[in-house]
């Protein structure tokens, strides 16, 4: 036992690597499980793990020094950090598109200048107001905190599922923040610590211009190159991915090399550059950096969390919490308020976005940075300001568990509240606008659940828009269906055109709108031909309805006269009575549930109506339905009768 003990202690830090992307994933699952946020996970599994183990302890032992200096810890494991987020923001800016900007534009633009210069001033005071902090402290602690950031905006808008203008608008705001909250501290570190407030406004102005030319020229130079490499096929399909994520931490490290805190600016840039190009696909890249985002927060917040004393956060007591508390009640409201008079965005965005402010990784990481610049700093001398210094780290992690908490508990039922969002959407968009897709639509109307039709049919697309049916003529493949449509309430696809091929392209498409478990196809023509089949089975969807329903099966029902019908089941009249008066040949395709959840009948999930619940289902006429009952009795009296 005690060699066992003894092999843990001398590879600690092999386990250490290896169990905490174990962990965060877990968290990660466990989350989506509960519904809860993610973050207050990864924070409350970090801190676990930090009373058990310290990874600048290990990184010390590691390098052979006296574990009890956590010095060399700090420095290997923060260009890491670093590193980490730069990936992080190259992937955030790969989602931002400019035509979210036409909706969203000027908010964000208010948002991250003059909502994030009140933010700093109010911050500030609350700080030397309510936790006593020096001014100069006051000043640095309310400039990191202007960042939000996509580490914890993004999983909070996927659990919110809010409108396209606002969830642009947080996007945009989380992302963008980043850089200039980094900038921000960097200059308030300059003026109020290195300089002792010696440098003048021209120096400081100097900084920040050189900050900004070197990152954005730097990103979109890098952006150019690595669009031509690709157009000019000078990179290997398979090597895409990580070529773009190698370049993206190399031009982070030159950016810093030519001007300190550039390199956020640059990767920022590059992501948003790419992202907007339109030479080259990067959907390959981009899912590729999704995972990598996702296996990257989960560690970095365990690791960062483990770095913090909880009694380091509790020691802050009555000031730390009514801190807290003024950030999220006034602070943020205040200036999403002011950053927003005369904005296109409504009373209600306007409410919702004074309180959505979590603060991510780039706070901690940054916090850490500067506390550990100020305890190398000699400026140090007084005890009471040393004391203050030291107290950074607790302060980030208290807000931004606290804001991780309070928002993520409370901003999807404020959504919900103020109509701006739709955390479970049962609308179904259509790929087809046949006559009989549009009898199955009206139907599913009637039951109160919003609809879209797309059809590059202008006469199937005019006749649904005369029964009411909301359509719109465009390619379901098209960037126009993804990007500028309304798809508010909508959360799934049946693909149902009569093209197996396109339906298995409009499946793999929406597949990262609405997930692979919410994108359907119907049966490929040819389906049980083995590897000729048409469509392989790893590029479709769920199956639609029945296996052996495909489009000119479903379209030869509606032209003999089957029509699409609701039946209300109950103990009186059970699925039992419906097969009984329908016949084995009526295919269900919808049920719905008391709580008015829809479920698409699939062959992958087969269903068993219950009493209470109403099932949508395509049903022969009535004369089918007597000829068939007919000879079902028919046959069964013969079979008595032998």
């Amino acid at each position: 036992m005690d060699r066992f003990f003894e092999h843990l202690r001398e590879q600690a830090f092999f386990y250490y690597l290896a169990g905490v992307p174990l962990l965060g994933i877990a968290a990660q699952w466990l989350a989506w499980r509960l519904r809860l946020p993610s973050i207050l996970l990864l924070l409350g599994i970090g801190v676990a793990v930090g009373s058990l183990v310290s990874p600048d302890e290990l990184l010390a032992h590691l390098a052979g020094v006296d574990t009890t200096t956590t010095a060399v810890g700090s420095r290997v494991l923060f260009p890491i950090v670093s590193l980490s987020v730069a990936v992080i923001l190259f992937e955030g800016g790969l989602t931002l598109r400019f035509h979210e900007l036409r909706e969203a534009g000027s908010g964000v633009l208010r948002l991250v200048t003059v909502g994030a210069l009140s933010s700093w001033l109010l911050t500030s005071v609350a700080g030397v107001l309510l936790m006593d902090l020096d001014g100069r402290i006051a000043t640095l602690v309310g400039a990191i905190l202007v960042v939000t950031g996509p580490t914890v905006v993004a999983p909070m808008l996927r659990q919110i599922q809010p409108a396209r203008r606002i969830a642009s608008t947080v996007k945009w705001e989380g992302i963008v923040i980043d850089p200039i909250g980094a900038i921000l501290a960097v200059l308030v570190f300059e003026f109020v610590f290195a300089h002792a407030g010696h440098s003048s406004l021209a120096a400081i102005s100097a900084t920040l211009i050189k900050t900004i030319v070197v990152g954005s020229v730097s990103g979109l130079v890098t952006a150019a190159f690595l669009v031509q490499s690709v157009k000019r096929y000078w990179i290997p399909d398979f090597l895409h991915g990580v070529v773009f994520l190698t370049v993206a931490m190399g031009v982070f490290a030159l950016s810093n090399l030519l001007q300190e805190e550039s390199g956020l600016v640059t990767v920022t840039i590059l992501g948003i550059a790419l992202a907007n190009q339109k030479s080259i696909s990067i959907h390959h890249v981009l899912e590729f950096k999704e995972h990598l985002r996702v296996l990257l927060i989960s560690c970095l917040f365990i690791v960062l969390g483990s770095r913090v004393d909880p009694r380091n956060v509790w020691n802050l007591g009555i000031g730390g919490a009514s801190f807290l508390a003024v950030l999220i009640l006034i602070v943020r409201p205040a200036s999403v308020l002011l950053a927003t008079i005369r904005s296109p965005l409504t009373f209600s965005e306007r409410i919702f976005l004074g309180f959505l402010a979590p603060r991510g990784i780039v706070a901690a990481a940054v916090s850490s940075v500067f506390a550990l610049k100020l305890a190398s700093w000699s400026g140090l001398t007084n005890e009471d300001f040393t004391r203050q210094a030291d107290a950074i780290v607790p302060i980030t992690f208290l807000v931004i568990a606290g804001t991780v908490f309070a928002y993520g508990l409370f901003a999807a039922p404020l959504a919900r509240w103020l109509k701006l969002a739709d955390p479970n959407p049962q609308g179904i968009l259509f790929a087809s606008a046949e006559p009989g897709i549009r009898e199955i639509a009206q139907q599913l109307q009637r039951e109160g659940f919003p609809v879209l039709l797309i059809d590059t049919n202008y006469a199937h697309i005019a006749a649904a828009k005369m029964e009411g049916v909301p359509a719109e003529c465009a390619s379901v493949l098209s960037d126009h269906v993804r990007e500028e449509l309304d798809l508010a309430g909508i959360g799934r696809l049946l693909a149902m055109t009569a093209n197996d091929e396109v339906n298995s392209l409009a499946v793999r498409e929406f597949s990262y709108l609405f997930g692979r478990a919410n994108v359907y196809q119907l049966t490929p023509w040819d389906e049980g031909s083995g590897k000729r089949t048409s469509v392989s089975e790893h590029l479709r969807g769920r199956l639609l309805f029945g296996k052996h329903l495909n489009h000119d099966a479903l379209a030869a029902r509606f032209l003999v006269g089957n029509t699409v019908k609701s039946t209300k089941l109950s103990d009186e009249f059970s699925f039992e009575h419906f097969r009984a008066r329908y016949s084995d040949s009526a295919i269900v395709l919808f049920v719905i549930d008391e709580a008015k959840k829809l479920t698409v009948c699939s062959p992958d999930t087969p269903l068993e109506p219950k009493a209470g619940q109403t099932i949508i289902a395509l049903v022969e006429p009535a004369d089918s339905q007597d000829a068939s009952n007919t000879h079902k009795n028919s046959s069964h009296g013969e079979s008595m009768e032998r």
